[in-house]
């Protein structure tokens, strides 16, 4: 095991440093001061190692072209209807980004960030840490956000934790996106999800507030399925699955095998929900990691997260953290 650190370029006057984490079990995680963004995922396979996300080889890219690549998206991730909430009889309006709505806590969210980073070799870690004071992106309250990533073996795991002095809505997610295969695009990946619900979606890609059973549609991923219809014809997702309540945190909520059967992706979380996206937006002009162009479909995402726009749906789980109700979540993952 071991954790090397070097300078991967600068942003608003800070430096931006690169993490290099490896394991005994010849697995390498490169992350990145700027919004703690996993540049680069390697793992054996027959006849060498494979880098199974997408990433940008220099750092400029990033700022310019990135689509959440491996970052914290936040303070909330996903979507805020009218880029706006009520908390405590007071209106808060925030900085949108999309349309009328805020995405991924608008254009300077924690994603978009310089965080402090800190090897932690004992554990073979890395623990970013990030103040975003009060009015940051419209939010209220000053909030001290910390990020751990350890690797141990085949897993990295990661463990979230904020805390804040006035009530307010926090909700984070890991966005990498992968592709365990060789080929530029991820539909012939086979994934499985347990859960018998998602949220349904509007004409704006947000959450109406009704919760519809996935039996009979695409987003029924309880016995696994490619991202193709009967016809072999691509399909879309971008959707917030409902994961069942009532499960084991010991259980993964999503596995997904490779094209060609070499590696297995399993995902273990303790967040009510997974958002599963395929790239259906993603079409970048500057060449990824080891020269590959990303264009529609080439990733995909398993953002494990609260629902999105909870602010205004009372019946999805509380997003709402306070002094007294610090932030927490932890997810991990194995690729093997």
């Amino acid at each position: 095991m071991a954790v090397s650190v070097s300078t991967f370029g600068d942003h608003d006057g800070k430096r931006v440093d690169l993490f290099r984490l490896s394991s005994d079990d010849g697995v390498s995680v490169d992350i990145i001061s700027y919004g703690v963004a996993v540049r680069d995922w390697r793992v054996p396979v027959a006849g060498g190692e494979r880098s199974v996300v997408l990433g940008f080889e220099q750092f400029e890219a990033y700022p310019a072209h990135s689509p959440h690549f491996g970052s914290l998206a936040g303070r909330v991730a996903n979507r805020i209807k009218h880029a706006s909430f009520e908390l405590d009889g007071v209106t808060h309006r925030l900085a949108a980004n999309l349309d009328q709505m805020q995405l991924h806590g608008g254009a300077e969210g924690l994603g978009r960030q310089v965080w402090n980073g800190q090897a932690d070799s004992a554990n073979n870690a890395v623990r970013f840490t990030h103040f975003s004071p009060d009015g940051a992106m419209g939010y209220p309250g000053n909030v001290n956000f910390a990020a751990t990533y350890s690797l141990i073996g085949k897993r990295l795991r990661l463990e979230l934790r904020a805390t804040t002095d006035r009530a307010t809505p926090i909700s984070l997610v890991q966005h990498q996106y992968f592709n365990l295969g060789t080929s530029d695009h991820v539909l012939d990946h086979r994934i499985e999800v347990p859960s018998s619900a998602y949220t349904e979606l509007g004409s704006d890609l947000a959450p109406t507030g009704a919760i519809l059973p996935s039996a009979g549609t695409i987003y029924d991923l309880r016995q696994g399925r490619t991202m193709r219809d009967q016809n072999g014809a691509p399909l879309d997702y971008d959707i917030g699955m409902v994961l069942d309540t009532g499960r084991r945190h010991a259980d993964p909520i999503a596995t997904v095998l490779s094209p060609d059967g070499d590696l297995t992706l399993k995902l273990w979380s303790d967040r009510p929900g997974l958002q599963v996206y395929n790239g259906v937006w993603t079409d970048v002009p500057v060449p990824g990691l080891n020269g590959r162009r990303y264009g529609k479909h080439s990733g995909f995402c398993l953002e494990d997260q609260s629902p999105a726009d909870a602010v205004h749906n009372p019946h999805f789980p509380n997003i709402i953290h306070t002094p007294d109700r610090p932030y927490s979540h932890w997810c991990e993952f194995e690729i093997a």
